[in-house]
């Protein structure tokens, strides 16, 4: 018998807004989630994240894969540590690659109102009052010492976290060396200010130049994929806001589907809703995860979607490009996403119910790390030593989508390769 979510329909509560409209507030493929109480899973690294704001001179570096929830889980921090009678001031910023030293922080700061007092013209002694942006005290050329002790002033007012997000699009080593050198200055000085930093990388040597000087300062929290359970969370914390349900199966097809990222969860979860609600339905079945994934394959990015092809195509119908790609795709991936080529013979097989060995399929590995396939692989290593992985993560969950859309990969392979 099918397990579903709890529903509130037949319990006389009040019913929710337009379900259509409120999908797209629950479901937010497109942007982070914002909102505490729809934040799924993660609770091991939000909880280091918010141990190391409650500990002085100690900062954050959030890092791992595109897509993986970063941005979320910095989006949320604020929320989590408002206690009663405490202000949480939180300026958040997206870097872009034009941003230097001076541009992040007049962004930051920009956010922050300071409190002028000047005294009065006149006979009688006055103190005249006036509002003004933070930023606007920042000279052009302000430096780590400058920002530091603009921090010490600002941080009397209460928790004070700072959020650089998109880290990694900063291409000028100058700033990245700054802001290594500010976050000494802010442990050195024991200055009541958190900065967090979140940016896609293998590692903190990625994102923070100099960072071996400032390792007793910086938290490392490197965000992986998300789990099976987490990601079903998502779904069920959207089916409870809906007041809908979805059948167990479906749920794990999902969650199974998103190879660990939450995008998709948003995704699959907004147009299954929507697949459901135009059959006047308030229970996801397969066939609305079916009607999903159409939609989904239709939106997807046509940058990743040219490159899928591009690995893809052959004039001649017997190629194996697709099955390889995709048993490339099933494979469960170690460290930073790598897997070998005897990761792939497995799963190719149950894909084409022949058995494969290496030698049978290696040129096609060695063909998607090349131009001519678009690259959709990195190759590293040594020969008979080569690993692989994805140069985009979210290639993985269209190409299982695809997968199942043209019929050549099942649930039960799926599962068996996903759980």
């Amino acid at each position: 018998m099918a397990a579903k979510t709890s529903s509130r329909e037949a319990t006389g509560q009040p019913q929710p807004p337009d379900r259509e409209i409120l999908a797209t507030k629950v479901f937010t493929p497109a942007t982070p989630v914002s909102e505490s109480a729809l934040f799924a899973g993660r609770m091991k690294e939000l909880r280091r994240v918010i141990d190391t704001i409650s500990q002085r001179g100690r900062h954050s570096v959030i890092f791992g894969e595109r897509g993986v929830g970063k941005t979320s889980l910095a989006s949320v921090i604020s929320s989590r540590l408002s206690v009663a009678g405490s202000t949480v001031i939180a300026p958040r910023v997206n870097c872009d690659s034009t941003d230097n030293y001076t541009t992040l922080w007049r962004k930051v700061f920009s956010q922050v109102d300071l409190l002028k007092k000047s005294p009065a013209i006149g006979f009688q002694l006055s103190i005249f009052e006036e509002t003004i942006k933070a930023a606007d005290v920042i000279k052009d050329n302000a430096g780590p010492d400058e920002v530091r002790r603009l921090l010490s002033l600002l941080s009397a007012t209460g928790t004070f976290i700072i959020i650089f997000d998109e880290f990694d699009r900063i291409m000028d080593e100058t700033t990245r060396r700054m802001m290594a050198d500010t976050i000494k200055a802010l442990s050195d000085h024991d200055v009541p200010v958190t900065v967090v930093i979140v940016g896609v990388a293998d590692s903190v040597e990625d994102l923070i130049l100099q960072h071996e000087s400032i390792e007793r300062a910086i938290v490392q929290t490197k965000m992986p994929p998300m789990s099976i359970p987490e990601l079903e969370q998502i779904i069920d914390n959207g089916m409870s806001r809906l007041q809908m349900t979805i059948d167990r199966a479906p749920r794990s097809e999902i969650a199974m589907m998103c190879q660990g990222l939450p995008h998709y969860a948003h995704a699959l979860g907004l147009h299954a809703t929507r697949a459901c609600l135009d059959r006047s339905s308030l229970n996801i079945t397969h066939a609305d995860v079916d009607a999903a994934i159409k939609v989904c394959l239709l939106d997807v990015d046509q940058t990743i979607k040219s490159i899928y092809d591009k690995a893809v195509f052959s004039p001649q119908k017997d190629t194996l490009h697709a099955q390889v790609l995709l048993a490339c795709a099933l494979v469960g991936s170690g460290e930073f996403g790598y897997f070998s080529a005897s990761a792939v013979r497995d799963p190719l097989s149950a894909l084409t119910g022949k058995k494969y060995e290496i030698p049978g399929f290696s040129r096609h590995l060695k063909d998607f790390s090349e131009e001519e396939r678009g690259r959709i692989l990195r190759k590293e290593g040594q020969t008979r030593k080569f690993r692989f992985r994805f140069r985009n993560p979210l290639m993985k969950p269209l190409i299982i989508m695809k997968g199942i859309a043209e019929h050549r990969l099942s649930v039960d392979v799926l599962k068996r390769y996903q759980l």
